[in-house]
């Protein structure tokens, strides 16, 4: 089941973001989190509107997260969003980031939303295969921007208009 995140889904978001962290490149953080660190972030995203999180779901257990948030505070970009995606290590290859991004984008067609942006740390084959899938194009890669386990990482960013 796909919906709006709730309160409830915090704990099991942070763990998939915390395992994101600790195991792979994917994601910028560079050490574990919290519910409370991430308080204000939770509370960017709405059930309507532009700014969404939502949640798969299997008998109450979270399998993975996708959101759209704000790209930048300038009133220019207020149409446009990044998007981002997080799946729980078992839920990989199952096909839930391709349902979760279907809900999404149904959602986000409703939206003043003219494009989607989204950043993949490289290498991330499964990543720009599930973007290119849901109509996104290549825009540019920023080369050896981020640091994180000792290695330098660029970022591929990719573009979605509606």
């Amino acid at each position: 089941m796909i919906g709006p995140a709730t309160e409830h889904d915090r704990s099991a978001i942070v763990e998939i973001l915390n395992y994101t962290a600790a195991n792979s490149t994917a994601t910028f953080a560079t050490r574990p989190t919290s519910v409370a660190e991430l308080r204000d972030w939770f509370e960017r995203f709405s059930p309507s509107g532009p700014y969404r999180l939502l949640v798969a779901r299997r008998d109450n257990l979270v399998l993975g997260y996708a959101s759209s948030q704000r790209y930048r505070d300038h009133e220019a970009f207020r149409e446009t969003v990044e998007v981002s995606i997080a799946l729980e290590v078992g839920s990989r290859g199952r096909g839930v980031g391709s349902v979760l991004y279907r809900a999404l984008f149904d959602r986000l067609a409703e939206a003043p939303v003219h494009v989607a942006l989204a950043g993949i740390a490289l290498p991330n084959d499964a990543s720009v295969a599930l973007h290119r899938k849901f109509g996104f194009t290549e825009v540019g890669t920023n080369r050896c921007v981020r640091i994180k386990h000792g290695q330098y990482i660029s970022s591929l960013w990719m573009q979605r208009l509606f």
